[in-house]
């Protein structure tokens, strides 16, 4: 008898731990629609491969983070981003790096990347930075923040709403690593209030508790990501 259930308890866990590992892969883009027709235009998760046998040193390097992006817009911050897309030798590899450039009181607006945790680095200057948690059990949501000096790292969980300020009077540069090869970015207010076509200004305003004038007036205006 106890034979018996021992290997009925050998059997659950051995499925168990066969359906933990039984799962799709993490998409590299936001979605991949499927398509029965061969001879349309194909589209992969993530991106196609080159020969091994034609690839070259130029496929794995990438230059220019050296020079300090445009700062000249509504947040005075730049993202220089280095992805598979920029960098063909990193598809696969599951990484990116991105460099940040914030003038005096610049801002990287609150954003999430989607399919990427971040580790940020303070190159030059100090940065206020912090991110938000999903919704916890009692309907809260809890800030994590810190400030930044030169040479601090800071660490923004993957899909969590998170931003970078400059609070100092000179300029500032940190560099970024992502776990992903596309970590895509979500810039909160301009995905709520720029979407094309617009999101409903009944939807809204009860979500945000606003006057109709009012939302109709954040979606008239121009709105940008770093």
């Amino acid at each position: 008898m106890e034979a018996r259930y021992f290997l009925a308890y050998l059997t659950f866990f051995a499925m168990s731990f066969y359906v933990a590992y039984a799962t799709d892969p993490t998409q590299l883009q936001d979605f991949c629609v499927a398509m029965n027709d061969p001879n349309n235009e194909l589209f992969v998760n993530g991106l196609l491969c080159k020969n091994p046998m034609a690839a070259k040193p130029e496929d794995f390097f990438f230059e220019g983070l050296d020079k300090p992006g445009n700062t000249n817009n509504m947040v005075r911050s730049n993202v220089t981003l280095v992805s598979a897309l920029q960098l063909a030798g990193l598809n696969t590899l599951g990484i990116s790096l991105a460099r940040i450039d914030y003038a005096p009181y610049g801002l990287n607006p609150p954003h999430t990347h989607p399919r990427a945790s971040e580790i940020l680095t303070v190159i030059e200057g100090t940065l206020y930075v912090g991110f938000v948690t999903s919704n916890l059990p009692n309907g809260d949501n809890k800030l994590f923040a810190k400030v930044l000096n030169k040479g601090d790292v800071f660490v923004f969980p993957q899909g969590l709403i998170h931003f970078q300020f400059n609070a100092g009077k000179v300029p500032a540069i940190a560099i970024a690593g992502l776990s992903s090869q596309n970590p895509g970015t979500v810039t909160i207010a301009k995905a709520v209030f720029g979407a094309e076509p617009p999101i409903s200004v009944d939807v809204l305003s009860k979500a945000f508790q606003l006057d109709d004038h009012i939302v109709k007036k954040l979606q008239s205006q121009f709105w940008m990501s770093p």
